[in-house]
């Protein structure tokens, strides 16, 4: 069983951008579902993004065309999401997670389908 271990949170003003990555112990199954969920401050956990082999998924994907990036590199067992242009309500932990079926990522990811999860990194955007 592999974990996952997030990175690249931090302190950001409005406006700035973060490239996070999520780096798993061991191998990812290409047949598995990457997502990425926000637990913002009095609320409950949420999809962000999500990559698999039958697609991407990003919230706000037509309102905010590319301000999410979803990607992930299997040589290197690593998803990534660069989120630009942030905004006061992207703060929130950021987790990453996986599920073994492919098609998890054709719409919003349900929580409660994703099994292995990371600890989360902090994202906070304030002026």
């Amino acid at each position: 069983q592999y974990r996952f271990v997030e990175s690249g949170g931090g302190s950001v003003q409005p406006g700035g951008f973060l490239k996070l990555s999520c780096v798993a112990s061991g191998f990812i199954s290409d047949y598995s579902s990457i997502g990425w969920f926000r637990l913002a401050p009095g609320k409950g956990r949420g999809g962000v993004s999500c990559v698999s082999r039958m697609g991407t998924w990003t919230n706000y994907q037509h309102s905010q065309p590319g301000r999410f990036t979803v990607s992930r590199d299997n040589a290197k067992n690593t998803v990534y999401m660069q989120i630009l242009s942030l905004k006061p309500e992207d703060t929130g932990v950021y987790y990453c997670a996986a599920a073994p079926y492919p098609h998890l990522c054709t719409s919003a990811p349900a929580v409660g389908r994703f099994t292995t999860w990371g600890q989360g990194t902090q994202v906070t955007v304030s002026s």
